[in-house]
């Protein structure tokens, strides 16, 4: 079993930036991807951000420019970095890994929801006006 912890969320005013963090624990494998999705008041999980075993990136279109994802291997975590928050990012943002990797090139984790079997428990990100 993989656990994943986020934290970071908060309060912030639009425009603002917040750094997300996601600790990996137990059956934890280095080039396993990850990622961020979120669920937004009233609607469906959906993709935010993904990283594959090599480092490679993909986001969903409105996050692109304003958000990074990274990784780092040796602590077993994940980011986000959030930069010029909108409205619109207020939602619940989940952190997401593979529990064995598969090697694949980060267009396969792209709004692929199944393709995650770990999850944390999320960490509510608000942006107000």
């Amino acid at each position: 079993q993989v656990q994943l912890v986020e934290s970071g969320g908060g309060l912030v005013q639009a425009g603002d930036s917040l750094r997300l963090s996601c600790a990996a624990s137990g059956r934890t494998a280095s080039s396993a991807a990850m990622a961020w999705f979120r669920a937004a008041p009233g609607k469906e999980r959906d993709f935010v951000a993904a990283i594959n075993w090599v480092g490679s990136v993909a986001y969903a279109d409105s996050v692109k420019g304003r958000f990074t994802i990274s990784r780092d291997n040796n602590k077993n975590m994940v980011f986000l970095q959030m930069n010029s928050l909108k409205l619109e990012d207020t939602a619940v943002y989940y952190c997401a890994a593979e529990r064995s990797p598969s090697f694949n090139s980060v267009g396969y984790y792209y709004k692929n929801e199944p393709a995650f079997d770990s999850w944390g428990q999320g960490t509510q990100v608000t942006v107000s006006a």
